[in-house]
């Protein structure tokens, strides 16, 4: 390990209302992983867009590779070798692998035409070397995510990074996906001698890859360790302010009615190719069925049906035994179902808008927020929203911040609140936590176990493995639209249901039943 090649000194951030980052000072190494913890709204973005220079701080200086920054700009940033990754990919959907990577440094023939072909050549042997195989002919529209991501990563090392930013790098990634970065990680610190500066909520991850952690807390740091000298509580800990237990929640009550049921479903995909292929289940009142599958096996599709966001080519479904195909979201929601989509972005907030006019989606015309007429009781809805605000810790300068402007894991808040408070007899969840903070994990597990005890039928759709196992009653697996096993809580581990989520069987998994 050499010597520093990132230093902040002194660095604090003020935003109207919010004082982001409050004189934090810390060092990087070169060819180190550093680990930056912290709850949502902690400072890690914040404090990471400084050193790529998307912000300039208020007060403080960053230095890096000893030389101290005067313009905070990115291309400032790209010409001293810092890349930043960021948690949603800015990538043309409709340009291949190599377009993406060399845009705006293309080269060139006869001075003005892009030289495609070279281009190819380039991205091919860079990605060689890195070890961070792609197609450049590929469209990345038609890719999947961890590629997408891989493209991303190779974008900034085409530009000559050698301190690379990952912000979130895994939250949307499957484990075998979680497991192929992290072998390109290892390889180009020890090989390349690059610097990787990983932000995260994933303790666990923290654990496996990182050489030391940064902890932040409402905008200050708290810490650096060595990562070999604490583990997941003690980092739980230092974010939070208090003890994390994420072993006690109690389930309580046994479930009782069928309320919510699919028969035979067939539903298809973006491309008109089949995605849901003859699924049947039924959750009862008072359950949780997880479904494990990793991603782009049919559960996005079925959840996306089953809310109404996509026509069903075959079958059926009900709600608390009324017959739903046909409906519209408006619909489905009118029939007792409140859902959590897994885009929060796309279809889980209106950006624009503001925390107050996002928790109210869906109850507009309810008698205590709606006079006669179009009028709206503004104070009742104000008096609510802040109830929520308060009750699900969302962070922000107050309820009349717009959505857009909070942190991933605040959007999610406000998604989980409005969602939450509906009083709905069936939840459909997909993503629950994803890119959320440890605490806010441990709250939202708990409220997603008090609706369950309340007698909610639950479906829970999410990429944490850990997640499936925590919460679920019973858990199918998919693979290729197909329910693989179905298995009741304690009845297989994380090792053995892998079989099932490939579409292999597994004999000796024990307990489970194949449809």
């Amino acid at each position: 390990m050499q010597d520093s090649i990132v230093k902040f000194e002194n660095i604090s951030m003020q935003f109207p209302g919010v004082l982001a980052n409050d004189k934090v000072s810390f060092e990087i190494k070169k060819g180190e992983v550093f680990a930056l913890v912290g709850e949502n709204g902690a400072g890690k973005s914040t404090l990471m867009n400084i050193l790529y220079g998307l912000n300039t701080p208020t007060d403080g200086n960053v230095y890096i590779k000893g030389e101290k920054i005067e313009k905070f700009k990115p291309i400032e940033a790209i010409k001293k070798g810092v890349g930043m990754v960021h948690q949603h990919f800015m990538l043309v959907p409709s340009f291949t692998v190599a377009q993406n990577i060399v845009m705006s440094k293309e080269p060139r023939k006869m001075k003005f035409f892009c030289d495609l072909k070279k281009a190819e050549r380039e991205v091919k042997s860079l990605s060689e070397d890195y070890g961070l195989t792609v197609d450049p002919k590929a469209t990345v529209g038609e890719i999947s995510v961890g590629l997408q991501q891989r493209v991303e990563i190779l974008k900034t090392l085409y530009r000559g990074a050698d301190i690379l930013i990952l912000d979130e790098p895994t939250a949307v990634l499957t484990p075998q996906e979680t497991n192929e970065l992290f072998g390109v990680i290892r390889k180009i610190v020890k090989e390349k001698e690059m610097t990787i500066i990983i932000i995260t909520h994933k303790l666990y991850e923290v654990m496996a890859i990182s050489d030391r952690v940064g902890v932040m807390r409402q905008g200050r740091l708290v810490g650096v360790e060595e990562t070999k000298n604490v583990n997941e509580r003690t980092l739980a800990s230092m974010m939070v302010g208090r003890e994390v237990l994420f072993d006690e929640i109690e389930k309580t009550g046994q479930p009782g009615d069928v309320l919510i049921e699919t028969n035979n479903l067939h539903v298809a995909d973006n491309r008109g190719l089949m995605a849901v292929k003859g699924v049947s289940l039924s959750i009862r009142a008072g359950e949780i069925l997880g479904i494990a599958a990793i991603e782009g096996n049919g559960q996005s599709e079925l959840l996306e049906a089953i809310t109404g966001m996509r026509s069903i080519v075959k079958g059926s479904f009900s709600i608390q035994g009324k017959e739903a195909m046909g409906k519209d979201p408006g619909q489905i929601r009118d029939m007792g179902l409140a859902h959590i989509p897994e885009d929060r972005i796309a279809t889980g907030v209106a950006m624009p808008s503001t925390i107050t006019e996002n928790l109210i989606i869906g109850k507009e015309r309810n008698r205590e927020f709606a006079a006669k007429g179009i009028h709206l009781k503004n104070s009742s809805i104000v008096r609510y929203a802040q109830d929520l605000f308060e009750k699900f810790d969302l962070r922000g300068a107050g309820v009349e911040t717009t959505v857009g402007s909070l942190s991933g894991g605040n959007m999610q808040k406000v998604v989980v609140a409005r969602e939450f408070s509906l009083e709905t007899p069936v939840l459909i969840i997909a993503q629950p936590t994803r890119g959320v903070d440890v605490g806010a994990i441990e709250f939202i597990h708990k409220q997603i176990i008090e609706k369950r005890n309340a007698g909610c039928a639950i479906l829970l759709v999410s990429a944490d493995l850990d997640e499936v196992f925590r919460l679920s009653d019973r858990i199918i697996t998919m693979y290729e639209g197909k329910i693989t096993g179905e298995f009741k809580s304690g009845e297989i581990d994380k090792s053995r249901i892998s079989y099932y989520m490939t579409g292999a069987r597994n004999e000796s998994a024990g307990g489970g039943s194949d449809e």
